[in-house]
C-alpha cells in the first residue's frame, strides 16, 4: 500500500488526537515515519517516547514532526497533569514499537514513565506493535503478557518476520509504518460491523498437471485483501481463505485469520466448513473452471516422447453451491470478473451470473491484460439476486472494497 493510500484512508477517519509512545527499540527509527503519515492524514499527534527510546531518536526530532513539546517523565509538568489530560483527551493510543520489558509493564499495570502512566488512564482504543527479538518474542513471560493485553481488548500487532539487529534474522521485526497506519486507521472508523463474522475468499486457484506445473489464473488476492482490512477495522471477524496469494501481501490484524489453500476442492471444504455460523460469506476468489482428470506424480519432460494429452473436468461451482444451501444463513457476495465480448458487455454477462448464481449480491468487475488484475484501479457494479443494479463506482481496490461493505452492511444490520 503506498503513503498517498495510507494517508488517504486515515483522512477518511476524520482528525483524531492519536498519542504514539515509543520505547527502546532499535526500530525506534520508523516511529518518526509513522508520526509523519499520522500528521499528513491530518490527526493531532502527541509522541511519549521513554527515555530509552531518545538514546534512539532525538526528542528534538519528535517535537518538530508532531509540534508538539515531548516529555518523558509526569516531572516534567506536574503541575498540567499532563499524563491525565493527554490520556482523557486520546482517541487512539498507539505504541510503536513496544519493547518486552514496556509490554509487561502494561500488562501488570506499572506506571514508571509518562507513557505506561498516560496509558493506564486512556480509554480510547489501543495499538500495540511489538519489535524484539526472536527469542524474546517467543519467551514465555511475553507470550502471557500479550495474551494478557489482549484479553483486555488491547490490539497487539504480531511481529513480521525479517532481519533484526546484526546478522540474525526471524520473528520479531517491527512492521513498516505504512501497515501499522493503516491498522491504526482502521480504529478510528465507524464499528458499524461490529459483532459480524466474515468469511472471505481471495486469490486463484492452481490445478496441478504435474508436480511443477498448474492450471491457473491472474488473481493476485488484492480485493479480497481489502475487503478483509475494511471488514476488520470495521469490527467484524475475518476468516480469510486466501488461494496462492503472495505472503507479503497477507494482512496482519487482530481480528483477520488466515486459512492457506490451493485447489478449488480446497476452497470449497474450506467455505463449506466456515460458513457455519458466519454473518457474510464473499467468494472474491478466482475458482479455475476446470482441473486436469489426473496430475502427474513426475515432471513432464519435453522431447521424451508424446506431447501428453490433459484431460479437463470441471470444478464445482462453489459460490452457486454456499447460495442454494441457506443453512448457514449467511448472506452470500458473489464476484464475477468479466471481460466482454461482440455478445454482451460486462454487465449483461453479469446479470446473467448474479439469475444463475442466485447470490444475494454479485460484485461484476471488469478485468483484462491491464485492467482489474493487480494494484490497479477497478471499476464495480454490484448487482441483487435479479440482475438489479444497487450501486456501482471505480478506483483504488480500498476504496471498491468500501463501497461493497457499505451495500453489505445495510443488510446485516
Amino acid at each position: 500500500m503506498t503513503e498517498t493510500t495510507v494517508r488517504a484512508l486515515g483522512a477518511s477517519a476524520g482528525p483524531s488526537r492519536i498519542v504514539l509512545g515509543v520505547t527502546g527499540g532499535i526500530a525506534a527509527y520508523k516511529s518518526a515515519i509513522l508520526a509523519r503519515l499520522f500528521v499528513k492524514a491530518g490527526h493531532d499527534v502527541r509522541i511519549i517516547p521513554t527515555d530509552s527510546a531518545l538514546q534512539m531518536v532525538g526528542r528534538t526530532t519528535f517535537a518538530a514532526l508532531s509540534s508538539h513539546p515531548v516529555h518523558t517523565s509526569v516531572f516534567d509538568d506536574p503541575e498540567g497533569v499532563e499524563h491525565v489530560r493527554v490520556g482523557d483527551e486520546a482517541e487512539l493510543v498507539v505504541i510503536a514499537p513496544a519493547t518486552a520489558n514496556t509490554i509487561a509493564k502494561l500488562a501488570h499495570g506499572v506506571a514508571d514513565n509518562l507513557l505506561t502512566t498516560t496509558t493506564l488512564v486512556a480509554t480510547c482504543p489501543i495499538l500495540v506493535v511489538p519489535a524484539m527479538h526472536t527469542q524474546m518474542w517467543n519467551h514465555p513471560g511475553t507470550q502471557a503478557n500479550v495474551q494478557t493485553l489482549r484479553d483486555r481488548g488491547v490490539y497487539v500487532l504480531d511481529p513480521a518476520v525479517g532481519r533484526l539487529t546484526g546478522a540474525d534474522s526471524g520473528v520479531g521485526r517491527m512492521p513498516e509504518p505504512e501497515q501499522i497506519a493503516q491498522t491504526a486507521f482502521g480504529m478510528l472508523i465507524d464499528q458499524d460491523l461490529a459483532g459480524t463474522r466474515f468469511v472471505i475468499s481471495a486469490g486463484g486457484t492452481r490445478e496441478p498437471i504435474d508436480p511443477v506445473r498448474f492450471l491457473g489464473n491472474r488473481s493476485t488476492g488484492r480485493f479480497g485483501i481489502a475487503l478483509a482490512l475494511n471488514a476488520a477495522q470495521r469490527g467484524a471477524k475475518v476468516d480469510l481463505v486466501a488461494c496462492n496469494i503472495d505472503r507479503a501481501l497477507l494482512p496482519n490484524h487482530p481480528r483477520i485469520t488466515v486459512h492457506p489453500v490451493g485447489t478449488a476442492r480446497e476452497l470449497q471444504d474450506a467455505m463449506t466448513q466456515k460458513a457455519d455460523g458466519a454473518s457474510v460469506l464473499i467468494m472474491t476468489a478466482a475458482v479455475a473452471d476446470f482441473r486436469p482428470a489426473q496430475s502427474g506424480g513426475s515432471k513432464f519432460k519435453k522431447g521424451a516422447g508424446a506431447t501428453p494429452d490433459i484431460t479437463l473436468i470441471e470444478n464445482p461451482d462453489i459460490l452457486k453451491g454456499l447460495a442454494s444451501d441457506r443453512s448457514h444463513g449467511a448472506l452470500v457476495v458473489g464476484f464475477a470478473a468479466e471481460t466482454g465480448d461482440e455478445h454482451g458487455t460486462v454487465l449483461d454477462y453479469g446479470k446473467k451470473k448474479a439469475i444463475a448464481k442466485d447470490a444475494d449480491l454479485l460484485v461484476v468487475n471488469r478485468v483484462g491484460e491491464t485492467v482489474g488484475f493487480g494494484d490497479v484501479d477497478t471499476a464495480i457494479t454490484i448487482l441483487d439476486r435479479e440482475g438489479n443494479p444497487v450501486a456501482e463506482d471505480e478506483g483504488t481496490k480500498s476504496h471498491m472494497a468500501g463501497i461493497v461493505l457499505d451495500t453489505i452492511a445495510t443488510h446485516v444490520r
